[in-house]
Formats: C-alpha cells, structure tokens, sequence
C-alpha cells in the first residue's frame, strides 16, 4: 500500500470513527498533497508525498513556535497535535549517531573541504536521510563540519 493509499484509508477510518481532530488533520494534508499534484500536473509518488509530509509538520513547528512566543498555549497545542498525526507517515527516525556517521560518510566520499562544496554533500545525503531526520539540523552539522 502506498503512502497516498495509505492516508486515505486513514481518513476513512477517521469518518468511521467520528474523530473529527483527526479527520481534519489528515484532510490538510490530503489537500496540500492534491493542491501539488493539480499544481505541477503530475501524480505524487511516496517521495513526492513525504517531501510534503515534512513539509507541512515544519510549517507547523514553525506555527507552534510563534503561537508560543505569542502567548497563545492553546493554538500552539493544536498545532502540536496535527503534528503528532502527521509523523505517523513519516519512516522511522534515525538517531543522532547515524546521522553524524552518515554525514562523515558523505563528507569523506564527496571530497569536500569547504562551505562552497556543501552542495555535494546534501545531494549524497537528501536521498538517504529524506524523512528520516530533520534536514535543517543536518544542514547544521554539515556547516559546522566544513567550517571548522
């Protein structure tokens, strides 16, 4: 079953059961996934669908942080538990260890010494860490890596 199937079910299953936090949930998501494929008239793959997934829990995050900072505890923690349904698509995460071991790997095959070659390194990298961790800390630590 794919990943698109895989949300549609889970909304079927949430009208079943009336959850109507959930259905609304899934149905933002199901939307932006439709919104791209009319969009770019193409049909999403798993990779096109998750690169939406963690698009969609990031501009949640970052929703959740403002609604904090705003003093509004109550829209944050919605926020928080739209997020909480939507990592439910995401593979299984990988602990820092893999991660920093992956980026030495990357950094070593690549062959860059420098910030200008970072690009390199997140094009060995995106394909294998893509929903698996978050690509903004990777970023981080790749830049840390080449600038010291």
């Amino acid at each position: 079953m794919g990943l698109k199937d895989k949300i549609t079910a889970d909304m079927k299953d949430a009208m079943r059961a009336k959850d109507k936090v959930r259905l609304t949930t899934i149905r933002m998501l199901q939307a932006a996934i439709q919104r791209r494929e009319v969009d770019d008239r193409v049909s999403l793959d798993d990779n096109g669908v998750l690169a939406i997934v963690e698009k969609i829990i990031k501009q949640s995050r970052d929703a959740a942080e403002q609604f904090t900072t705003g003093n509004r505890p109550e829209l944050a923690e919605k926020e928080m538990a739209d997020i909480a349904v939507w990592q439910q698509y995401l593979p299984e995460q990988l602990d820092a260890a893999e991660v920093d071991a992956m980026i030495a790997n990357a950094i070593s095959e690549s062959g860059a010494q420098s910030m200008k070659e970072m690009g390199k390194v997140m094009g060995l990298l995106k394909p294998k860490l893509q929903g698996k961790t978050d690509m903004g800390a990777v970023s981080a630590k790749i830049k840390s890596k080449l600038s010291g």
